[in-house]
């Protein structure tokens, strides 16, 4: 039998000294793709408590905001919803030397607007349908998609929320949408299934990445990044300090006595 290593911990210790190396990694993939004028979209879909969030920031921590731009879209207006549905979507996607990253995104219209009511079921189909001709037009105008989708155990979600009651650094990723949805794990699952039949194509595949250890996801998701955003080092010129002007000189800190500090308490 083989051996499961998904299930086995990982030590904080090795888990940040990968991520470091892994980070590295990503402020040289921003560079080139700076360089050659990328444009990368990378979708993040998943039950709620998978973990998206959390990847997210590890992916982030560490570049540019210019570079990686992380989209989270509210609830629609009501003038979104008088929209075609995607429309709202477009003008979050990425220029030249871009990567735009999505925590939830069109794919709503494949969870939890049906799950919960929230569209029609013809509108459902119909977006199942028309769903990877937008994303066929998406990439042979250029831009690279990749759609990942954190795939957690019913017992991990369930001991995710009962962790989210009673932190209060968490209480609020614990909104009435998400009490509402947590009764009904089978009808997201079907939702999943129908999601991955009608949209994993060959030109936008779905990528399932594991989520019930949240270490070794982000760890995982940001190898696959790195391995799917084709990229090469940036040579950097060697930087160093200039001398500092004394033309000028005068005391700067005597304008700033008597004015309004913050307290230091730390």
């Amino acid at each position: 039998m083989a051996h499961d290593t998904h299930s086995e911990p990982l030590k904080r210790k090795d888990y940040e000294k990968e991520l470091r190396k892994l980070q590295a990694r990503l402020c040289q993939l921003q560079d080139w793709v700076k360089q050659e004028g990328m444009r990368v979209i990378v979708v993040f879909e998943g039950r709620d408590a998978a973990g998206k969030g959390g990847t997210i920031r590890a992916i982030t921590e560490r570049v540019s905001p210019r570079v990686f731009r992380v989209v989270a879209l509210p609830a629609p207006s009501s003038r979104e919803q008088s929209q075609m549905y995607l429309q709202r979507y477009v003008p979050h996607f990425p220029a030249a030397g871009e990567i735009v990253i999505f925590d939830r995104s069109w794919y709503n219209r494949a969870g939890v607007e049906p799950v919960m009511g929230f569209c029609t079921p013809e509108e459902h189909e119909r977006f199942l349908v028309g769903c990877p001709v937008f994303e066929k037009y998406m990439v042979e105008s250029g831009i690279l998609l990749l759609k990942v989708w954190l795939e957690v155990g019913q017992a991990e979600q369930e001991r995710r929320f009962a962790a989210r009651i009673d932190d209060p650094l968490r209480q609020w990723k614990l909104s009435p949408m998400d009490l509402k949805s947590w009764t009904r794990w089978y009808d997201y699952s079907r939702a999943r299934d129908q999601m991955l039949s009608a949209t994993d194509t060959p030109q936008a595949p779905w990528y399932i990445l594991r989520s019930d250890n949240k270490k070794k996801a982000r760890l995982n998701c940001i190898r696959f990044l790195l391995e799917k955003i084709p990229h090469e080092q940036v040579k950097r010129p060697k930087v160093e300090l200039p001398r500092r002007s004394m033309k000028g000189k005068y005391d700067d800190d005597a304008p700033l006595r008597g004015k309004n500090f913050i307290p230091e308490k730390y």
